[in-house]
């Protein structure tokens, strides 16, 4: 089977809503199995409370788990422009996977979500990037074949970058279809890709 992690960052429940199409997406995919997991929070209680965060009851992951995954999808809202702080976090403390080039050759690919449309939406998807080809991942966006992300119809999230939704500045708007279809599709696109790599894996073995 290949293992497809879905790791993700939410606030007031964008990104999780993003990160659920994300694995159904992933999970349409034969021969695959999808985890749902969040990152450490590292905001007070209070502060979360007072801010309107939303209750998440998602099981965290910690660094260490990564290895035991072929596939990964991590979606984050955008702070100024990059990624959530206890997304960036949760990367760095990865370190020793990074050392032993554990992360080496597996798909990721990046979700997203923006208070606008010119709030840093892209630069988030492609900061967020960043860290992952360190630790020597494959990066799969969302290609042009969704072609949800040319529409005109409404405000809507998501890049070849990989996909998203906007918020509004006060989080008042929810993802759209459409936003959920490209997460689906970027879902699917990444285990695909990572079903080949693991099924040549494995007949390379068999070879050798």
């Amino acid at each position: 089977m290949t293992r497809i992690l879905v790791l993700y960052y939410s606030s007031y429940g964008h990104v999780r809503q993003l990160a659920e199409a994300e694995a159904e997406g992933a999970r349409s995919i034969p021969g695959v199995t999808t985890d749902i997991r969040r990152v450490p929070e590292t905001v007070p209680a209070s502060v979360r409370l007072s801010a309107g965060y939303i209750a998440d009851d998602t099981p965290e992951a910690t660094p260490a788990d990564l290895a035991n995954y072929d596939g990964f999808l991590f979606g984050t809202p955008t702070r100024f422009g990059m990624m959530a702080g206890q997304m960036k976090q949760f990367l760095d403390q990865a370190g020793g996977l990074w050392a032993r080039n554990a992360l080496v050759g597996k798909v990721a690919g990046v979700f997203a979500s923006t208070g606008s449309q010119h709030g840093g939406h892209e630069a988030t998807l492609l900061s967020t990037q960043i860290p992952l080809q360190h630790f020597g991942m494959l990066i799969a966006g969302m290609p042009y074949t969704f072609s949800g992300q040319t529409t005109h119809d409404g405000i809507i999230g998501g890049a070849p970058y990989g996909a998203g939704t906007i918020a509004g500045a006060d989080g008042a708007l929810a993802p759209t279809d459409t936003d959920l279809a490209g997460a689906r599709f970027q879902g699917a696109h990444v285990a695909e890709i990572a079903s080949r790599i693991a099924a040549a894996t494995v007949r390379e073995r068999e070879v050798a």
